[in-house]
């Protein structure tokens, strides 16, 4: 057996794959209906390297950080990308939530502080301890700096890693049992058609703005023998047009008894001159644009409805910026459907097209801004790291959708196999590389009381998120979750609530939302526990 594990262990990248291989088939286990997901890559990888670091086995891989590093940039790019769009909304009135967590995570520190002076471990120790709680590898590097420490740290790390994952699992798995109770979550898209009663005439385009974007007119019969046509913002209602609305059910209840009452009749089953089509963005040209720059009802006569991306429908508002691989829901006369299709691509090809050229600035910008060292004084400096950087480079990317001719965004199926690509090939290096410290760090005498201290630190740090943000702010299940994976930095977390949740989009939001507060925050805690060790 000895002899296998030193060929595997000879060669890393065959070593790295059969642990992705074996751990993600082994996450799928499930105990009393829990799955621990691609964390299970994590915890072989370890075991694995253990079990040869204990048989006197080098292992390269742990060595090859230049992997893990580069899996890691793929998933937080990839996750910028996916929640850029949304963010920056979020972040308006998510900001106390994030001032909340930074809170958190120094009564983290307070916590290791007076935990090591109480159990008498020295500074550099309950540093590491600290980083591993937080399971945070860049506050491990700053502490080793601060300190001039590199071992103690380490085997701090080391001990506390590995309940710094399993601790917040957790929690995760808490806040997802409250999921169904959450009323965050995005309303379903109903349609009717309306009967006009009202003697008014109000205008499509007043009443769309008067209920912000809630709403859309998909098609209108002015009088009972005229054809049905796609609504347009010019279209006057009148008492006893027809008209079919789409919303969310509040919305088109709300504007039924507006405008008069259901009708029997359904607008869109009369498919004589108007017809609907949902067709795949995939011409490269149209990417990064919103709806209102299409203007297709002045060229096409004809109206987006609704956009689906991924598994998600959204209403189809006028500043909605469209993405390669998104299905748009588009009404139009009959004869047009075929130019539409041609102008939209309707290809395949966009679902899958990841826009090298986008991709690869998109990368190499945010591992350049995670190396500009950023000064604190007294001749000290930190750096953001890859991990951070290319968040943020992604969120903005995400946001953007199109910097002159480039597009800067990628389908959500090709982000979503990048993303879950890099993330098992980050969890497979970093779990040889914690796995080849573990019998040191147990052979040091102090590990119970490391052990215990991190199992605080990780605990408060959970506990608090979860009552927090669910007692204060009111924060729904499904994105507390995504939430207590960001402020741990823990990619194995949000790799289990997406997994629970089918990669629910607000699971990204809230690890996008808190995670470069708490990558920044961590470093500078790394930074000051090094110093005072």
């Amino acid at each position: 057996m000895t002899a296998v594990v030193e060929f595997l262990a000879g060669q890393p990248v065959l070593l790295m794959f059969i642990l992705v291989g074996v751990g993600s088939a082994l996450g799928e286990i499930r105990v009393k209906g829990v799955a621990i997901a691609a964390a299970a890559v994590l915890f072989i990888a370890i075991a694995f390297s253990a079990w040869g670091t204990a048989q006197d086995v080098e292992m390269p891989l742990a060595h090859l950080e230049i992997l893990g590093a580069f899996g890691l940039a793929l998933f937080t790019y990839t996750v910028g990308v996916l929640s850029g769009s949304n963010f920056f909304a979020s972040l308006i009135t998510g900001w106390r939530t994030i001032l909340a967590m930074i809170g958190l995570l120094a009564g983290c520190a307070a916590i290791a502080f007076t935990g090591g002076k109480i159990l008498g471990l020295d500074g550099a120790t309950v540093g590491g301890t600290l980083s591993g709680a937080l399971t945070n590898t860049p506050m491990l590097a700053a502490v080793r700096s601060a300190s001039g420490d590199p071992n103690q740290p380490t085997i701090g790390y080391a001990v506390a890693y590995i309940f710094g994952v399993l601790g917040m699992l957790f929690f995760a798995q808490m806040a997802l049992r409250q999921a169904p109770k959450d009323t965050d979550a995005p309303a379903p898209l109903v349609s009717r058609t309306i009967r006009v009663e009202i003697d008014s005439m109000p205008s499509i385009a007043g009443l769309e703005e008067r209920y912000e974007g809630r709403i859309k007119f998909a098609r209108v019969r002015h009088g009972e023998h005229n054809p049905v046509l796609a609504a347009s913002e010019e279209d006057v209602l009148r008492r006893d047009d027809l008209v079919t609305v789409v919303g969310p059910s509040a919305a088109v209840q709300a504007v039924t008894r507006e405008l008069g009452h259901q009708s029997s009749h359904d607008l869109g089953s009369d498919r004589r001159y108007l017809d609907f089509r949902r067709i795949t963005v995939s011409n490269p040209l149209l990417s990064g644009r919103t709806i209102e720059e299409l203007d297709l009802e002045q060229h096409f006569s004809a109206r987006i409805i609704r956009v689906r991306r991924g598994d998600v429908d959204m209403l189809a508002e006028p500043t909605l910026v469209l993405q390669t691989g998104d299905r748009v829901r588009v009404v139009a006369a009959r004869e047009r459907m075929d130019a539409l299709s041609k102008y939209f691509g309707d290809s395949a090809r966009g679902l899958a097209d990841i826009n090298p050229v986008g991709f690869a600035v998109g990368l190499a910008l945010g591992i350049g801004l995670g190396l500009l060292p950023i000064p604190l004084g007294a001749g000290s400096v930190f750096h953001l790291g890859s991990a951070a950087g290319t968040l943020l480079v992604g969120l903005v990317f995400g946001r953007l959708g199109r910097v002159g001719p480039f597009v800067t965004t990628m389908p959500t199926s090709s982000s979503q196999a990048i993303s879950e690509l890099g993330l098992l090939m980050f969890l497979a290096q970093a779990g040889v590389a914690a796995g080849t410290q573990i019998a040191a760090a147990f052979a040091s005498g102090e590990w119970l009381k490391i052990l215990c201290l991190g199992i605080i630190i990780t605990t408060f740090l959970g506990a608090g998120m979860y009552f927090v943000m669910r007692r204060f702010f009111k924060i729904g299940g499904t994105r507390l979750s995504g939430m207590e994976a960001g402020v741990q930095t823990q990619p194995a977390v949000l790799a289990f609530a997406n997994a629970k949740t089918n990669a629910d989009s607000r699971v990204a939001l809230g690890y996008a939302l808190v995670y470069p507060g708490a990558m920044v925050t961590k470093i500078l805690l790394g930074q000051i526990m090094g110093l005072l060790a």
